[in-house]
């Protein structure tokens, strides 16, 4: 009898994640439509539940890593949980980091391969998700980009880590400094995916993307000359409509999942010793970088959760209203101004009833109501 007994999928109840095992093939997706995908912090532990179920499961051979829907892929945490929750208790976010980097590893060291659909948009750390994944097909109609010096956050859960030895160290500071959106086939030609597959269909049912040479696909594991690859392709107009489905037009997912059917059947007929031992062998740069800063990251971004930054981008993104980026480096460059806290630093005293404590900012104290003296006199 093993010490490892099989698993049904059904025996889990995953509320957030729906995994299914059929044949060598374990499936798991993000179940959070509602939200993009983003994941919340039941979600990662749900998730990493489910990849080390598969990671040990002798029957299974490869991981196809998803979303629900056709919109999004994963949108990485949930920035309305971030800011109810984390942002008013920082220490908590440590713990939170301590059940991502948990997640993330359960990818990484996954006994077998994983697959990541992108399915829709890879968003933060959604392409941190996609980057721990071995694989990864895009459906043209996705995009991919990071938004962590846009909300108050720093993607050190793999992005800064990975993209370096991804796509290279110049490209890598442009698109997490910058948080621009990379379309499916720039993602393609930049390293981030290994094939894009066409999933726009016109008001005629056809795919409007068609490539020349018969191909299904552009892969990096295609071999034949690319000078002319494309006999036509959809604009970003045609993909617009597909994703609302206006028009006739919609989007379809037949062609993707052939291309990764068959990828699995590729992985399937080869041994697997060898391949679980090769994925180790393989995973040692993004190891070395992932350990070497995880942690540092965990705490520092658990102590940043302490301070004004995050406030503002994510309360700005539950409120959709603009970030006042400006507002904050005008504070930070105001000799007598704090980018650090929200009403100033906590450095007044209240002359009547003696609290300490007060933000600079407070012309009365909070605790019994008198008139500040600091403020008095500005």
């Amino acid at each position: 009898m093993s010490m490892f007994p099989t698993r049904t999928t059904e025996s889990f109840d995953f509320q957030e994640v729906d995994y299914q095992k059929d044949g060598f093939v374990a499936r798991i997706t993000i179940n959070r439509p509602f939200n993009f995908n983003a994941y919340s912090t039941p979600a990662l532990e749900e998730l990493a539940t489910a990849f080390q179920d598969a990671s040990w499961d002798d029957g299974i051979a490869v991981v196809v890593f998803t979303g629900t829907g056709h919109k999004s892929f994963c949108t990485g945490g949930d920035v309305k949980e971030y800011q109810s929750c984390y942002t008013q208790k920082p220490r908590d976010y440590w713990k939170y980091m301590c059940r991502f980097k948990a997640y993330i590893e359960a990818i990484t060291n996954c006994a077998k391969p994983v697959i990541a659909r992108l399915n829709g948009m890879a968003v933060g750390g959604g392409n941190e998700s996609q980057l721990a994944c071995d694989i990864g097909v895009m459906g043209e109609h996705a995009f991919i980009a990071q938004v962590g010096t846009s909300v108050g956050s720093v993607a050190c859960g793999g992005s800064t880590q990975w993209l370096p030895i991804t796509v290279g160290d110049r490209t890598a500071r442009g698109i997490l400094f910058l948080n621009q959106r990379y379309a499916a086939f720039t993602s393609l030609s930049m390293g981030l995916v290994n094939s894009v597959v066409p999933t726009v269909k016109g008001p005629d049912g056809e795919f409007i993307t068609k490539f020349s040479g018969d191909r299904t696909c552009l892969a990096d594991w295609n071999t034949d000359p690319w000078d002319t690859p494309f006999e036509n392709r959809a604009t970003a107009g045609d993909i617009k409509k597909a994703l609302k489905g206006e028009d006739g037009y919609s989007i379809d997912f037949s062609l993707m999942d052939e291309v990764i059917d068959d990828l699995c059947d590729q992985i399937v007929n080869k041994f697997f010793e060898c391949t679980r031992y090769t994925k180790a062998q393989v995973n040692y740069w993004k190891d070395s970088a992932w350990h070497a800063t995880v942690g540092h990251a965990r705490d520092w971004l658990a102590t940043h959760y302490t301070s004004l930054e995050p406030y503002e981008g994510m309360t700005a993104f539950v409120e959709k209203r603009k970030t006042d980026y400006i507002g904050m480096r005008k504070r930070a460059a105001d000799p007598n101004g704090s980018s650090e806290f929200l009403w100033g630093p906590y450095a007044q005293e209240c002359g009547e009833c003696g609290a300490k404590g007060m933000p600079s900012q407070f012309e009365h104290c909070g605790r019994c109501g008198a008139v500040l003296a600091v403020a008095m006199t500005t």
